[in-house]
């Protein structure tokens, strides 16, 4: 985790860098400027990778069917009217083909209209191409066939039942509309080659319209007045190429509107003349660390004493979850920003169940139970984490060392920092040869992509660290998260989540630390900031924030 420095002397190494690298900002108000992470590689939605910095920038000049709000997971319609559903019959009956009854009048930024063909072409462009680093498989392991139904209809049939289709596929910036007229003009595109046109221009239907891309420099986007929701307050430039340090000077200095920062960055930015810290939201990148059931023989490192199937025992596991300090984690680590909750169904995401059981509070007691029960007390054991060194996932795992090692001291965690080159190697492959590593989960907008990722003792890690032969019951859960994969009725599939999740804090696969918080700072002339982690980072929407102040 990157060191509190105060600003004094992170202004000292930095003063000279900020004269050279901010730009000359003009004071007029209808101007946000954005202290960017990370500049885009595309900004085409069929070539953009999940999670890359063309995200963010598509989010606000592309419009898609639906999308969410600022203060819930609730879908809202967006290019599509409805949402479809089993009970409005925009869902049909075998739950295969959903129906989108789409805005009429729209146009694009280059004044053509808006249809359902530009739907189809769009979702079918992505497809067909199949660019590499992309999020085309978002669509084409889901969509069986695209039709247009009439100019404001489009429809839509998928492989299989797949009640995450709306969150994991409609929403992504994979599924943005682009203008077919457009992209048509621009020449030929196949075999794996777009014509380029949108690579490094946008042309939408969002509230945002592209004006220019000043490459490793910055990026303009204008206000679209012509907008069919509700317009956006004000223009946005992103400014790249800018180091941590450089932003948050920026942004002391009035320099910069809004800045993508980080927690570790807080204590420099607290009580800072006209700067705000906005810390109400979540990440979606559980902090975990894994259980392992399925070493190779012989393969633990030099000096663990437990056996490869150690963790197949769920009292252990449950041991280690109720020996863990989350508050130390919480309060420490991450300065306070971050909440507990030791599942893998993020809060924040559809179906969450608040009253879920929890670990919750380190219970020394209840370990210690557990560890006798499980009869390893006595003579203690040794076990190897292997993490990234100098992360906040070795934060984590220095908490849970010391956190055994203070019940028992014949109870040994031995945390094996590596740089992230070797980290990466050692959970890549097949069969991981710890019984135990760390690191954060991918984020996700449906609560089915975690579970089967995550919980099912047949998904990807499930697979790969042996779960389904540690699970107390492994088809108990398999079919439940089986069943939430396909129900379609949205109360339902929520009660189904909340149940997978008291299951899971029975049968824990891993040690789920915290959900770290969602940080951002700005100037205090700007109105309305909320961030959404459904949204693409740094999850912020411009076309929400008002500036009001020179």
């Amino acid at each position: 985790m990157t060191a509190l420095f105060s600003i004094s002397f992170r202004a000292t190494l930095c003063a000279a860098t900020l004269a050279f690298s901010l730009p000359a900002i003009a004071a007029a108000q209808e101007t946000i400027v954005h202290g960017a992470d990370e500049e885009p590689a595309t900004l085409d939605p069929a070539e953009v990778e999940p999670g890359e910095g063309g995200e963010s920038v598509i989010f606000h000049v592309y419009d898609r069917l639906l999308t969410v709000g600022a203060e819930s997971s609730d879908l809202v319609p967006a290019l599509a009217t409805e949402i479809p559903s089993v009970e409005n019959g925009l869902i049909s009956e075998d739950g295969l083909t959903y129906t989108f009854p789409l805005r009429q009048g729209i146009t694009f930024h280059d004044e053509s209209p808006f249809t359902a063909d530009d739907v189809k072409f769009s979702w079918d462009r992505v497809i067909a191409l199949e660019l590499p680093g992309s999020g085309y498989e978002i669509l084409s392991e889901r969509v069986a066939e695209t039709r247009v139904v009439d100019d404001y209809t489009f429809e839509v049939t998928l492989n299989d039942v797949d009640a995450s289709f709306l969150y994991s596929a409609v929403l992504s910036m994979t599924a943005s509309i682009v203008s077919q007229e457009a992209v048509e003009a621009a020449g030929a595109e196949g075999d794996g080659e777009s014509n380029g046109l949108l690579s490094d221009n946008m042309i939408g239907t969002g509230p945002y319209t592209f004006e220019s891309w000043n490459r490793t420099e910055n990026m303009t986007l204008r206000v679209n007045p012509s907008y069919w929701g509700t317009a956006a307050f004000d223009d946005v430039r992103l400014e790249f190429g800018l180091d941590p340090d450089v932003r948050v000077l920026g942004l002391r200095a009035g320099e910069f509107d809004t800045i993508e920062t980080d927690p570790s960055y807080v204590a420099d930015l607290e009580g800072a003349d006209g700067v705000e810290i906005y810390a109400e939201g979540l990440l979606l990148e559980p902090l975990h660390i894994g259980f392992n059931m399925n070493v190779p023989e012989g393969a633990l490192p030099e000096g663990d004493t437990i056996p490869e199937d150690f963790f197949k025992d769920v009292r252990i596991r449950q041991a280690f979850n109720h020996a863990f300090d989350y508050t130390a984690f919480v309060q420490g680590a991450l300065a306070g920003f971050g909440e507990i909750n030791p599942h893998y169904v993020p809060i924040g995401v559809f179906g969450y169940d608040p009253n879920a059981p929890v670990y919750g509070e380190q219970n020394l007691a209840e370990a210690e139970r557990l560890f006798r029960e499980a009869g390893v007390w006595d003579e203690g054991f040794t076990a190897t984490v292997v993490v990234e060194s100098g992360s906040l996932f070795e934060i984590q795992c220095l908490i849970l060392k010391d956190s055994i090692e203070a019940m028992n001291p014949d109870m040994r965690i031995n945390v094996l920092g590596v740089a992230e080159a070797v980290f990466d190697e050692a959970i890549a492959s097949e069969t991981v040869n710890y019984a135990m590593w760390a690191k954060n989960g991918d984020p996700a907008a449906d609560p089915i992509d975690y579970l089967m990722t995550y919980a099912h003792p047949d998904g990807e890690w499930g697979e790969i660290h042996g779960f389904r032969d540690a699970y107390v019951n492994p088809d108990q859960i398999a079919n439940l998260i089986d069943q939430i994969a396909v129900e379609l009725d949205r109360d339902t599939r929520a009660g189904l989540v909340g149940e997978v999740q008291s299951l899971l804090y029975a049968d824990p696969m891993w040690i789920i630390g915290a959900q770290e918080g969602a940080v951002t700072a700005y100037r205090d002339d700007i109105e309305n900031m909320v961030l959404q982690p459904l949204w693409p980072r740094p999850s912020i929407n411009f076309a929400i924030l008002d500036k009001t102040g020179g």
